[in-house]
């Protein structure tokens, strides 16, 4: 019996009684020695005999007790992959460990990104795994660009310096190929002097795939470095014992050169798949390394860590701004093209939100931090593309079936090469070479790289282009998007209605009217609301605020002031009310008819008034809802306006589908019927009410300037506010589907091609490492044809 203590963190504990619950609950579980429940820190430890008991049991008890225990995801750096079998292996292997939720091990990157339950594992229990695997791994605790830089740099040295010694002790071998073919033997000829110069090359430069070998058949797997060894090991050999022999026959320069020609290959890739991650080097390097604040009456300087909230920092002319927050003093015009994408520059007076990392044009100003650290924007899409570049598409699934089992294949087709030409055809020699070259030219690799590095670039891309992508699943689903949704106020629309008409009768003139609708809706958040707000304090000065106001979801409000019955809304909410409108519907049809939202007002049960909203098109909605049109999709507008309203502005942008009268609970009802008749369905919205819509969507798209809640529910967030973001999207997963797709039909073709050629004698075995060299460096320099896009 073995007794264990673990912590596990504990989810929605508000009070109390609550811990008391949970540790009365693991105290009576049989296995379990002592239960202590700490409210204050959300957290469970716990003694238990493991003999008895495992962690996911206390997992699934406290669960039971009705609370959560958290998903802990972590990054963790890998050393020693080398192909697609590699990534496949350390993938499987964490997967199918009980307590992993989801694991994605992207060899583009050498990381692995594991969702695993608190308690159940630990950082120290993932490294193990991937140890076991064969593999070295460390925990990323915050990302450390200079720890990256330093790793890369280093295998890129230590690749170069192979490459450089093994081609030196190479080419007098691969010059002695000439001379015995010419009949002239010199020293170079000599079988012995080969022998010394490949010795070397074999053992010593190539260790890295011995030891990559060793490790991948430890782990249970097999991968390229194991088809490396044995193709160059056999070649070694076989001359060796035609040396021992007497045979005038080697084969040292076709192991060297293929060793010399990876090692080259390698390099290339190396640096190929450093410049896939420049994007998320951008971003950080965004992020100025001080602040200048306002303290005790003096500027000072301090560490950009050192900032809290609540400090006042001053910007300078010239200058970036170090975190987020609000302008307190003074009035400036900020660039932020770097995390919007838009290029002119935005003017900001008091009380305005400025953005960590944009750049001061202008005029001095201080403001009020509210966000720092990775609670600013500028970390929350550098985590957004982080977690984007460290995911998954669907399209890999079949390049991940087929390196799970690629080696062992390849193997088997080199020994029945081999057997053939020698059993069959008595052709020992032919039979070597003709499996050799089986062995070398196969190259998983490619396979492992053609959706994750395409993947890397092009969210990337998103991101510089103020397109913020949450992983490689959505840029795949865009590309298959047939179908768009736009919701109106505040997406086709600026979202900023004016007040253009107001009706007053029963016996109230036109000032009152607007007094009391304005102090109605000045608890509402809705922008028709706060527009009827703002010409009301411009027009009458101060507006007192109503008593007991109820909003009523897409039909209006309801509230008391100056001890009336006030009622704002539309014919629904005065129909449920018993109120007719009679002869009032023809100037509500033509004020609809032009566009504008009337909003009826009813006073003591008698209506009263008639206030008339208008909201304008964005200057880019025409223009970016052609070219959605012009690229094939079916664009539908959705509101909660009449159909007369919605049918005036979608016939501004050419929209001929039109959603209407559809409260905002049901709009995500709506996205599942066109879903339901086969469509692949985006969805754009901007407001808390879009969010169901947005999530049920097979792809949401939330506008930046809209509330965080739609963002969250959202697939891409587009940091600008106007339409044109989407055609960008859409035009950039395209792009990157196409490049994944030209990926793997030249690693698939490369593979069905190469390795028959080879096994039929077509290929030198020289020839074919060099084919399988490039092979992967192909791959990459073609995903990085994305930075091109625009």
């Amino acid at each position: 019996m073995a007794n264990t203590k673990i912590d596990i963190q504990v989810d929605g504990m508000t009070c109390a009684s609550c811990s008391a619950r949970v540790e009365k609950a693991l105290n009576k579980r049989d296995g379990v020695k002592s239960g202590v429940v700490n409210l204050l820190a959300q957290k469970a430890v716990v003694e238990y005999d493991d003999d008895k008991l495992s962690p996911s049991d206390l997992v699934a008890l406290i669960e039971k007790t009705g609370y959560d225990v958290p998903l802990v995801k972590k990054t963790f750096l890998i050393e020693g992959m080398t192909c697609a079998a590699c990534s496949t292996r350390i993938d499987k292997a964490l997967n199918k460990v009980e307590g992993i939720e989801k694991a994605n091990v992207n060899l583009a990157t050498n990381k692995a990104s594991v969702e695993f339950k608190s308690g159940i594992l630990s950082d120290e229990d993932i490294v193990q795994i991937i140890d076991k695997a064969g593999y070295k791994a460390e925990v990323e605790i915050d990302r450390d660009l200079d720890r990256e830089k330093e790793l890369r740099e280093k295998e890129i040295k230590s690749l170069k310096t192979s490459f450089i010694w093994s081609a030196v002790l190479t080419v007098p071998l691969f010059l002695a190929m000439f001379f015995h073919m010419a009949g002239i033997d010199n020293l170079l000829t000599n079988g012995w002097f080969q022998f010394v110069l490949a010795t070397p090359v074999q053992f010593v430069i190539g260790y890295r795939f011995y030891n990559g070998a060793y490790k991948a058949l430890r782990g249970g797997g097999a991968n390229m470095d194991v088809l490396i060894v044995m193709g160059t090991t056999a070649a070694y050999l076989f001359s060796i014992y035609n040396l021992l022999i007497g045979v005038h026959e080697y084969y040292f320069e076709a192991s060297a050169t293929i060793i010399t020609l990876i090692l080259l290959g390698k390099t290339f890739e190396a640096v190929a798949k450093g410049k896939t991650s420049e994007a998320i080097k951008k971003l950080m390097g965004l992020q100025p390394k001080t602040a200048l604040i306002f303290k005790n009456g003096q500027e000072i300087e301090i560490d950009i860590d050192d900032l809290k909230i609540g400090d006042i920092v001053i910007v300078k002319p010239g200058e970036k701004v170090p975190v987020d927050g609000t302008i307190v003093e003074g009035t400036s015009s900020l660039d932020e093209s770097m995390i919007t994408g838009e290029s002119i520059p935005i003017d900001k007076e008091v009380g305005d939100e400025v953005i960590g990392a944009t750049i001061n044009k202008f005029g001095a100003f201080k403001f009020k931090a509210t966000n720092i650290g990775k609670d600013t924007v500028l970390s929350q899409i550098i985590k957004l593309v982080e977690d984007a570049q460290g995911s998954k598409a669907p399209v890999q699934r079949l390049a991940d079936k087929i390196s799970g089992v690629f080696v062992p294949i390849v193997i088997a087709i080199a020994l029945l090469t081999f057997l053939i030409f020698y059993l069959g055809l008595k052709d020992f020699n032919t039979g070597l070479i003709n499996a050799v070259a089986v062995l070398v030219i196969a190259c998983p690799c490619a396979l492992g790289l053609a959706t994750p590095t395409a993947i890397m670039v092009g969210t990337g891309k998103g991101a510089e282009n103020g397109i913020l992508i949450k992983s490689g699943e959505h840029l795949e689903r865009t590309h298959e998007m047939d179908t768009i949704i736009f919701d109106k106020t505040g997406t086709i629309t600026k979202g900023e209605p004016e007040v253009t008409d107001i009706l007053s009768f029963n016996g109230f003139d036109r000032d009152e009217i607007l007094r009391i609708a304005a102090s109605v809706e000045k608890a509402s958040e809705h922008p028709l609301g706060q527009s009827i707000v703002k010409y009301g304090s411009e027009k009458l000065g101060r507006i007192e605020a109503a008593d007991n106001f109820t909003a009523v979801p897409g039909k209006g409000l309801k509230a008391d002031f100056e001890g009336r019955k006030i009622l704002i809304g539309n014919r629904k909410l005065m129909s449920e009310a018993g109120l007719d409108i009679g002869d009032k519907e023809s100037t509500l049809a033509e004020l609809e008819t032009l566009g504008k939202t009337a909003m009826l007002i009813a006073i003591d049960g008698k209506l009263s008034g008639i206030i008339a909203v208008a909201d304008t098109i964005k200057e880019t909605s025409l223009e970016a809802i052609k070219e959605l049109q012009k690229m094939g999709l079916t664009v539908y507008m959705i509101t909660g306006d009449n159909e007369r309203t919605a049918k005036a502005i979608a016939d501004q942008v050419g929209i001929t589908n039109i959603l209407a009268d559809v409260l905002p609970e049901n709009k995500a009802e709506k996205v599942e019927a066109l879903k339901s008749e086969g469509k692949h369905v985006g969805m754009v919205g901007d407001g808390i009410n879009d969010a169901p819509a947005l999530a049920a969507a097979d792809v949401g798209f939330a506008i930046g300037t809209g509330t965080d809640v739609a963002m969250e529910a959202a697939d891409i967030t587009l940091m600008r506010g106007d339409l044109s973001g989407v055609v960008t999207a859409i035009r950039l997963s395209h792009r990157t589907m196409k490049t994944i797709r030209q990926n793997l039909f030249w690693a698939f073709f490369y593979n069905t091609i190469g390795i028959p050629f080879s096994a039929l004698g077509f290929l030198n075995p020289m020839v074919a490492g060099a084919a399988m060299a490039f092979s992967s460096v192909s791959v990459v320099t073609n995903s990085l044809r994305l930075k091109n896009f625009k």
